[in-house]
């Protein structure tokens, strides 16, 4: 936090110093990055990823969004525009807050060069997986997670509907939102999400969006069996189904071939 000299603001514990929230997943075909924080050039430079084919958007606030310019050098890999698969409502924000990126004639190679799929909530292939889209509220907000076989991420929330509770059963791993220990009007407190937790009994879960009033290791004690928070620069493992035959598309760089999810959560 700005102007802040607590013990988490100041600690020499890495797993404390938090940028803000992001996820790759290493899918079948390839690799899609869910948000583009502010930090996104520094995330990926220090995880050394850049073989992304295609961007999720959970919405458009400024913490999730305003490294969106540091996409300008993925068309170099993909030799095209960067897929980014977004509801309406984050389209019409990228197209206002970015909007020198689709003036006519901007040189490639100058602003990101994006290719607009919308997305809702019913489920859609990508790099041969089944995405499944989950609307959640983040207070007034209406905004998505998504769940990858038996994995989910499902950050800045404070409501479930019953619907997305449903597409929530049976995970193996579920990323959470858990923002601190005293309520919050758009965010899950510690409680609240420990309470979501017990009702979706996931086998693993990895609190995320962590405020500095919570110290890794302190919390982590006080977290029961199968329950983490997330750090920068997270792995996490867990299987997919397996992939639908397709054609290798030929890319200068070296894509990810196995069935593996591979998760980075880039802010606790």
């Amino acid at each position: 936090m700005i102007g802040c000299r607590c013990p988490v603001c100041t600690s020499e514990d890495p797993r404390n110093h938090r940028t803000r929230c992001a996820l790759a997943v290493g899918l079948p075909e390839g690799t899609v990055l869910i948000d583009t924080p502010p930090e996104l050039r520094l995330q990926l430079v220090r995880e050394g990823l850049a073989e992304f084919r295609a961007v999720l958007y959970t919405h458009a606030h400024a913490d999730h969004l305003f490294g969106l310019d540091d996409l300008r050098v993925l068309p170099q890999y993909l030799r095209g525009p960067v897929p980014v698969y977004c509801e309406d409502s984050v389209q019409s924000r990228i197209r206002k807050a970015f909007d020198y990126a689709f003036e006519p004639g901007s040189p490639a190679g100058g602003v990101p060069q994006l290719e607009f799929i919308t997305i809702r909530t019913e489920p859609f292939d990508l790099l041969g997986s089944r995405v499944t889209p989950l609307r959640l509220k983040h207070g007034p907000w209406d905004v998505l997670g998504f769940r990858f076989g038996d994995a989910a991420y499902c950050t800045d929330v404070k409501h479930f509907p019953q619907e997305t509770l449903d597409r929530l059963r049976d995970l193996d791993v579920l990323v959470l939102d858990c923002l601190r220990h005293e309520p919050h009007p758009t965010h899950l407190s510690v409680e609240e999400a420990l309470a979501i937790i017990g009702r979706l009994r996931p086998r693993r879960c990895y609190l995320t969006h962590l405020c500095h009033r919570l110290d890794h290791a302190t919390f982590s004690k006080q977290l029961p069996s199968g329950v983490e928070p997330a750090y920068d620069g997270l792995r996490i493992q867990t299987e997919l189904p397996p992939p639908r035959p397709v054609e290798r598309l030929d890319l200068p760089f070296e894509e990810q071939s196995n069935s593996n999810l591979t998760a980075g959560d880039f802010r606790s």
